[in-house]
């Protein structure tokens, strides 16, 4: 398995199986940040290149070995907008609605000591609202239209009239609402401090920052579905 410097991280992210639990590992940003090159991705976080590739080469064929690759270049739309919709979007209602009351009991117990726990608290609370407006707008806008668009391109119906103008609309609001919520879990990263536990913390505190970095993990592998897959390759249906 070829990997080069430069390679974008989006194509990496696509092609080679396993790249993006490998890049959460190393803090490379591959939904929002897909289209640096992985020397220009090294380079902004202090990686050595040769490090990551022969990682990246490792991860790929250890997955390929183990049947773990899905490639969804090659698969319908529409299967891949029910994955991301009974995988992700369904995680991610779940999460949010069980971390918020945690992060609110743990912040009521832990206020005091930790006084990054309030912010912590209002900066989860503006990606709940975001995450949960977003993903209703593509379950009952975007995701419709292409539907119907791929089946028009099958020849199984008629195009669809877009109520938007073209995809490319709805398209750039979505990405630009996920650059919002990447700077939000980049946030709480930060003020967290990596989700590193404190040392006077209980199970509760503990689960929460767990909860939160599964929910970063997640929402990060949902929008490089979006971003890098789905979306050019709506453009380009519809075109």
């Amino acid at each position: 398995m070829a990997i080069s410097a430069t390679q974008t991280v989006r194509d990496l992210a696509i092609e080679v199986p396993g790249a993006t639990r490998l890049f959460e590992t190393f803090g490379i940003d591959y939904c929002c940040g897909g289209a640096k090159t992985l020397g220009e991705a090294c380079a902004a976080t202090g990686i050595e290149v040769d490090e990551l590739v022969r990682a990246l080469e490792q991860t790929g064929s250890r997955a390929i070995a183990e049947n773990e690759a899905h490639d969804w270049r090659n698969e319908r739309l529409t299967a891949l907008i029910s994955y991301i919709v009974y995988r992700h979007h369904e995680f991610d209602r779940e999460e949010l609605d069980r971390i918020e009351p945690l992060l609110e009991k743990v912040r009521w117990v832990y206020g005091d000591q930790h006084s990054e726990l309030a912010e912590i608290q209002q900066v989860f609370g503006s990606l709940k609202r975001d995450l949960l407006e977003h993903m209703s707008k593509e379950e009952h806008m975007l995701f419709p239209y292409i539907n119907h668009l791929e089946l028009a391109a099958e020849g199984a119906g008629p195009k669809p009239i877009a109520p938007f103008g073209t995809v490319q609309n709805p398209v750039r609001m979505m990405m630009s609402e996920h650059d919002n919520a990447g700077e939000l879990l980049q946030r709480l990263r930060q003020l967290s401090r990596g989700f590193a536990v404190p040392s006077d913390a209980c199970i509760s505190y503990r689960s929460l920052y767990q909860a939160l970095e599964g929910l970063e993990r997640d929402v990060h592998q949902h929008m490089h579905l979006e971003n890098n897959l789905l979306f050019p390759r709506a453009i380009e249906l519809e075109g």
